[in-house]
């Protein structure tokens, strides 16, 4: 893939990345602040299986976009977090498929495990001082490597990751806790 193409990939990517950011952040906020019934929140948990599929398989596809098709290696946290995203979009489908709703106690080990991973590696992505102090040598794969920097720098493939697993985390708690009163 040529640079230009990446570029517009990782502008388009970071766009999405930065406005589920903002509807994770309103949905959390209005699930445990808001009001008891809200109709963002309503929708939410109507089609709660359908968003996790799609952004579960979003960030499975683009996850293999970068690494097969662009030729960005990932390095072995990106490889744990996998291990935790490729099964969603699966668990979703297959919850699609016999109108399921209840996944929770399936998903929410695999995300909560994803997250706190997520979360270590973009500590390490944009706070560590040098290489030596990275669980990933950064003579090979490492997290120290910018291969993505959009935004001015805030977005990053961690950071993609980390907004994969927080949507994700987020719609699931709105399916379970969100109750609807008349």
């Amino acid at each position: 893939m040529n640079p230009v193409t990446v570029h517009y990939l990782n502008i388009f990517l970071g766009t999405g990345a930065i406005i589920l950011q903002i509807l994770s952040v309103v949905a959390l906020f209005l699930l445990f602040l808001g009001p008891k019934k809200n109709s963002y929140l309503s929708f939410i948990d109507k089609h709660y299986l359908t968003l996790g599929f799609i952004i579960a398989l979003s960030s499975s596809l683009f996850s293999l976009v970068y690494s097969e098709i662009v030729g960005f290696v990932p390095c072995y946290l990106c490889w744990y977090q996998r291990v935790f995203t490729f099964p969603l979009f699966f668990i979703f489908g297959v919850a699609i498929w016999y109108k399921d709703r209840k996944i929770v106690k399936y998903v929410l080990p695999l995300l909560s495990v994803g997250f706190i991973m997520s979360v270590y590696q973009n500590f390490i992505y944009y706070f560590a001082a040098d290489a030596s102090n990275l669980p990933c040598d950064a003579s090979g794969v490492s997290c120290y490597q910018h291969l993505i920097s959009e935004f001015g720098g805030y977005i990053s493939i961690p950071m993609l990751a980390l907004t994969s697993f927080l949507a994700l985390i987020t719609i699931v708690l709105v399916a379970h806790f969100y109750k609807k009163e008349d």
